[in-house]
């Protein structure tokens, strides 16, 4: 059975191993293929039965372009890069890895907030800058600092990666409520359950562990903003279509916002065009929560198994069945 693996990279940047991939079948790696070239991304599949991709598009013209096709596999939990339904219509399974960076992800999204509460990386430059060291004062601060305890969070999406950032943020003391679609015992020892009306009106900082469809996409709009508290602090490391980018960056602007921290954004890579990156108070990191090693090994091994099951026809992590 040929293997491709069309964007190996990030996935494996050489800290990892491919060879239990490549013990399942005739398997070919490419660290990059272009985003937005469907001839080469059909190209480079061939006749491969397989391919595992991370961010390449896999659209119907590149499916009908490769009749062979039988699996896809995504190194990722979202697969909205794939036509997963023409695929589906084709024959063909798409798999992904459903829980591989849960507190990863957690403690990315608890960073923010405190990076954006303590200021760390300014503090740390302003010393090595010889601010303190020729400070008149014992010590200094250019940026008021946020004690969360006591303060309320809310959590828009209360699943696994929900769940153990409100377990991070309950052991700073922080008030908890959580908006989900469903509702479980594990969660209410956590948070407590309220619809999206309460939680704007009653947060301090929100963060936004849902994902996207098109019932969320949008979700923090102009519209949301308003009925926010003054001063909220806003985090997003889910998915960037979540937030309205142009009504968040004028509620930074304004003040409304008082910060936000986000790991991804609508248009990956952002776009120089972007107003986010010239909005007040808004720190931006290039779409790297999962990214820790462990949480990329733990993805390689369920995709490795993905792949096994599959040629055994028995099928896992399937998310067109």
């Amino acid at each position: 059975m040929k293997i491709v693996v069309l964007d190996g990279y990030i996935e494996n940047p050489g800290d990892l191993s491919w060879a239990p991939l490549g013990e399942l079948g005739e398997l070919t790696v490419y660290d990059r293929t272009s985003y937005v070239d469907a001839p080469i991304i059909a190209e480079r599949i061939g006749d491969a039965e397989v391919i595992v991709i991370n961010k390449t598009p896999i659209s119907k013209e590149t499916i009908d372009q490769c009749p062979d096709l039988k699996a896809i596999a995504v190194l990722a939990t979202g697969y909205n890069v794939v036509d997963y339904k023409y695929a589906k219509e084709k024959g063909i399974v798409v798999l992904n890895v459903p829980a591989y960076g849960t507190d990863i992800v957690s403690q990315y999204a608890v960073g923010l907030l405190l990076e954006i509460c303590s200021h760390y990386g300014h503090n740390d430059r302003a010393v090595k800058e010889g601010r303190w060291e020729n400070n008149v004062d014992w010590c200094f601060w250019d940026h008021p600092m946020i004690e969360l305890s006591g303060k309320t969070a809310g959590i828009i999406g209360f699943g696994r990666i929900g769940q153990a950032t409100g377990k991070i943020l309950k052991a700073l003391n922080m008030r908890v409520l959580a908006n989900n679609p469903s509702q479980s015992d594990a969660g209410r020892e956590i948070g407590e359950y309220v619809d999206k009306e309460t939680l704007f009106r009653e947060s301090d900082v929100i963060f936004l562990h849902c994902p996207l469809f098109p019932e969320t996409e949008g979700l923090i709009n102009k519209d949301s903003i308003s009925k926010m508290k003054d001063g909220v602090i806003l985090i997003n490391n889910s998915r960037g279509q979540l937030i309205v980018e142009q009504d968040l960056a004028d509620a930074l602007n304004s003040g409304k916002v008082y910060a936000a921290g986000l790991d991804v954004v609508s248009t990956e890579p952002i776009r120089s065009d972007n107003p986010l990156l010239t909005a007040k108070n808004c720190i931006i990191t290039p779409h790297i929560s999962w990214a820790a090693r462990a949480a990329r090994q733990r993805i390689l091994d369920v995709t490795v198994e993905n792949i096994r099951a599959f040629m055994e026809g028995n099928p896992k992590n399937v998310v067109n069945p």
